[in-house]
């Protein structure tokens, strides 16, 4: 009888994950299996007992159309933990979804991007969190370092790599050289931050309040950092409820309306962008020359930023392939190849 050996019987049931942990989305990686599940971080949980009734894609349906006794929110905000028994509970939800309500047998360890600028504090409440729904043992790993190995950044040669990471709560700018992080700068504005800006201006302007829901596809279908001929004609139609008479109504929406809406947090990202720039060691700014800005994360979809950010920074910019699972990806590389890049991997 032939017996597999043991470290090739361990890969071959592995229930290890790999997950980005998002304020929009959440992603998890199975080890030898790739990516199995992308769901929205939402829950809907009851009101007086916190009993999780929906999480992910069904949750999000919920978002502003719940009873009284039903509650559906967002477990985490600006990237980090907001509601720790909530945040443990999708968690858990998720890992018995990729594997198939194994309660028992999955005990799986993980790799967990956070934001380069999380506090102990908070690191510690994203640990525990993955420990109480069942991990046998948490790594974490900064978004940035993550977003640039799974950008095929070679963050392991003594050259510069530049990544801008834009989430939903979070935009993360890192120079990265020999796995490490050279010079890193979070903010805490990202994809939700421009869809609050819109559901602001709509109001202001409008005396319409809409949804941050309605908000997002506004930014997705007529969205845009920069406008030309053909984008300044885009329009779409808004329909909310008028604050002044309580019913709803429809208006439409221009796309150079929403570029102006989303200027002040645009603005907030390419001042990081700068500011990491001239952070730069010398050597290191000479290879940005031929290599670049790499962008990753939903923020980086936003029509024509990555061009306005060339523009501001006189250097080339390029959107990565999937730049939405370019830190589960990345994750998921130090998951299947963790002794090359335990140095990547938070201390």
């Amino acid at each position: 009888m032939r017996f597999f050996p043991v470290r090739r019987l361990f890969n071959f049931f592995s229930n290890d994950l790999a997950i980005d942990l998002g304020t929009a989305n959440t992603v998890v990686y199975v080890r030898n299996k790739g990516i199995m599940l992308n769901e929205p971080s939402v829950v809907a949980v009851k009101a007086q007992t916190n009993q999780v009734l929906a999480a992910g894609r069904s949750a999000k349906e919920m978002l502003g159309k719940t009873p009284e006794g039903i509650v559906a929110c967002r477990p985490l905000r600006d990237g980090v933990i907001a509601n720790f028994e909530l945040t443990e509970s999708m968690i858990r939800h998720f890992i018995r979804a990729v594997h198939n309500d194994r309660r028992r047998l999955v005990q799986p360890r993980m790799i967990i991007g956070v934001p380069s600028g999380i506090t102990q504090v908070e690191k510690r409440a994203v640990r525990e969190s993955a420990m109480l729904a069942g991990a046998s043992d948490v790594r974490t790993i900064t978004e940035p370092m993550a977003a640039a190995i799974g950008a095929g950044l070679a963050v392991e040669e003594p050259s510069g790599n530049f990544i801008v990471d834009i989430g939903g709560g979070t935009t993360e700018v890192a120079i990265i050289s020999l796995k490490s992080i050279v010079f890193c700068r979070s903010v805490r504005v990202g994809g939700d931050e421009m869809d609050r800006a819109i559901v602001q201006y709509v109001k202001r302007k409008y005396n319409l309040l809409i949804g941050e829901r309605t908000a997002e596809r506004i930014k997705i279908e007529i969205g845009s950092a920069l406008l030309d001929a053909t984008i300044s004609q885009a329009s779409m139609e808004v329909k909310g409820r008028d604050l002044v008479t309580g019913v709803p109504k429809t208006i439409i929406l221009t796309s150079p309306e929403v570029n102006e809406a989303l200027l002040e947090t645009i603005a907030s990202i390419i001042e990081v962008v700068r500011v990491a720039l001239e952070n730069t060691p010398p050597e290191l700014s000479s290879d940005l020359v031929d290599r670049g800005i790499v962008m990753a994360g939903g923020g980086s979809l936003l029509k024509s930023l990555d061009a306005l950010i060339a523009k501001e920074t006189g250097l080339p910019v390029r959107v990565a392939d999937d730049p939405l699972f370019c830190v589960v990806n990345g994750a998921g590389k130090v998951l299947e190849n963790i002794d090359f890049y335990q140095d990547a991997l938070m201390v």
